[in-house]
């Protein structure tokens, strides 16, 4: 099965990343794709980057999944045109009808190639785990969702948010923060799920943002000084070391949800066992019908 992995942090943003010690975008989601399909192929392609050659709709019918990951752009910057071109990738991919999926960036810029909207979150950024994300009515039997608790946390970055849904979509889950934590997405042939958290974050992985971002949160209070952003961050590497330690998930109050790969990654996983797999299938069963006309 081949997947294309649609990373739209710049070169330069990227580089920040690496030097704070966290793994690109692009590498988590291409990591957690393969421990659920070994065998999986997939194509990295970085929209930010200057010169950057866009897919055509010919092109993505030979995906059977498209994965957006998050990424440090403001969708509401339309004289940006590696953002615009994004914006309509999106909208190609729901006209070819292969399935996607994405966090943060992903979910809002499914929203908007749909019809809806993204604005800045009036409470500020959320930054660290997002606490109490509780499944909707529709969540609880939406097979995205299926294993998921009821009531989790999630790995958050963000401070734009999903305002007005497009037509077609779906509120899987919220918490009080963030009116949409995830979100599905049947729109002309294409369908999208996707989580405003971070599934494809672990511990370690949300240290070295906080590290990348320590001047900004900072600046909005997050931290008070160095030193304390400093604790914070050991803390979260050694529960993420150690993951049984009592102490430290309660000082962190950290639980299983977060700890365990497979309950956080387990709507990713949905995605592939309930969208994925049947869709390539029944695309592998069209091509034949067609073959033997």
């Amino acid at each position: 099965m081949k997947f294309l992995i649609i990373d739209g942090y710049s070169e330069k943003s990227r580089e920040n990343l690496r030097k704070a010690g966290m793994g690109l975008a692009c590498d988590l989601y291409a990591r957690m794709l393969q421990s659920y399909l070994p065998e999986a192929e997939y194509t990295v392609f970085h929209p930010s980057d200057q010169g950057a050659v866009f897919p055509t709709r010919s092109e993505l019918e030979a995906f059977d999944g498209l994965i957006w990951t998050g990424a440090d752009l403001n969708i509401n910057h339309l004289h940006v045109p590696s953002i615009v071109a994004q914006i309509d990738l999106a909208k190609d991919a729901y006209e070819v009808g292969v399935p996607s999926c994405g966090s943060c960036w992903g979910i809002q810029i499914a929203a908007v190639a749909a019809g809806g909207t993204v604005e800045p979150n009036p409470r500020g950024r959320e930054m660290g785990i997002g606490r109490k994300i509780v499944l909707t009515e529709a969540g609880k039997s939406h097979p995205m969702m299926e294993g998921k608790p009821m009531v989790f946390d999630g790995f958050e970055s963000h401070y734009d948010m999903v305002v007005k849904l497009p037509q077609g979509a779906t509120v899987l889950a919220v918490n009080e923060f963030t009116p949409v934590q995830a979100m599905a997405v049947t729109h002309k042939r294409g369908t999208f799920w996707g989580t405003q958290y971070h599934p494809e974050y672990d511990l370690h992985e949300m240290a070295s943002l906080i590290v990348a971002r320590e001047e900004v949160l900072t600046e909005h209070g997050f931290f008070a000084d160095h030193e304390e952003m400093q604790r914070m961050v050991e803390q979260m590497e050694q529960l993420h070391r150690r993951p049984d330690s009592k102490n430290l998930r309660w000082q962190l109050g950290v639980e299983d949800d977060l700890l365990s790969e497979d309950i956080r990654r387990r709507d990713f996983a949905n995605w592939i066992n309930n969208l994925v797999i049947p869709h390539a299938k029944q695309t592998k069963q069209n091509k034949k019908e067609v073959e033997h006309e």
